[in-house]
């Protein structure tokens, strides 16, 4: 284990700062709860999480600001590139706020370990944020050594910041589908007898590795994987209403008629099948 995965390790660990974490996370559902907020902070009406796309703005503006900062101090003659280094400065504070306040959507929403990694991420891009902030006010005042002093300091955290961000996605899966490597039957399959449906109750199916949702919803019979897209959560647990089913760990609530997400914080489609009977037998196939 390298130093970088022993200090992310340790941040795991520390359970001091759940006492910090409890309070934020109420007060973020509050904020996220109505449906519009929730949906777009999510990602829903893009098909993909919104924080993830959202970052590259501000730290592609901040890194092409050090980049006309660093050519300004070689050719201090030359103060062409200043005005482009300060819109970037700004253009990066401007972005950020909708990437903060996707990504407190998506952090409210993990637990234990990830929380932990998550909520220090949270403060170190806030202190990056900060050291911008500061570097715009002394560019206008007319400071601007000090102005870029801050800025590839505000740089250097936010690299942090980055690389706690990357352990989240890439090693704790947050966001990730958690059906992603779910490949369904391409012909019919049988899974289950048709009788052993009773009226509108969910029955669970194992299908090989695949867990299986099938039910009757409007007449019809539906299936989708039970494995919910966002975290895993078991969706035959969840409640049923609308034509929708709830996740019970999380809330997602996906379609039963195509598995399109309706609620975050989920946001890739539940993976759906074609269901049929065939002498009283349920058979399904992926979708094509």
């Amino acid at each position: 284990m390298n130093l970088l995965d022993d200090a992310v390790s340790r941040l795991e660990r520390w359970r001091a700062l759940d006492g910090l974490a409890e309070p934020l996370r109420k007060a973020a559902h509050t904020l996220v709860r109505p449906r519009l907020v929730r949906n777009a902070l999510s990602g829903i009406p893009t098909g993909h999480p919104l924080h993830a796309v959202l970052t590259d703005i501000p730290i592609g503006a901040w890194s092409m600001a050090a980049l006309l900062d660093g050519k300004s101090m070689l050719a201090p003659d030359d103060r062409g590139f200043e005005p482009a280094a300060d819109l970037l400065v700004a253009a990066g504070l401007a972005a950020a706020v909708p990437t903060a306040a996707a990504g407190l959507n998506d952090w409210s929403d993990t637990y234990g370990p990830t929380e932990r990694v998550g909520l220090v991420h949270a403060a170190v891009n806030t202190v990056a944020l900060g050291l911008y902030a500061a570097s715009l006010a002394a560019r206008r005042a007319g400071r601007r050594p000090a102005g870029r002093a801050l800025a590839f300091a505000g740089l250097g955290v936010l690299s942090v910041g980055g690389y706690l961000g990357g352990h989240l996605t890439y090693s704790k899966g947050v966001k990730v589908s958690h059906t992603a490597y779910h490949e369904g039957p391409l012909t019919w399959e049988d899974v289950m007898a048709e009788g052993e449906l009773e009226g509108n109750a969910p029955k669970l199916v194992q299908h090989g590795e695949i867990p299986l949702l099938v039910m009757r919803d409007g007449g019809r019979i539906v299936a989708l994987d039970n494995t919910c897209t966002h975290a895993g959560g078991p969706l035959n647990e969840g409640t049923f209403k609308d034509g929708c089913v709830t996740c019970p760990w999380h809330g997602s609530q996906f379609r039963l008629a195509d598995g399109a997400p309706m609620l975050g914080p989920a946001t890739a489609p539940q993976p759906s099948y074609e269901a049929r009977v065939r002498d009283g037998r349920i058979e399904v196939r992926a979708k094509k």
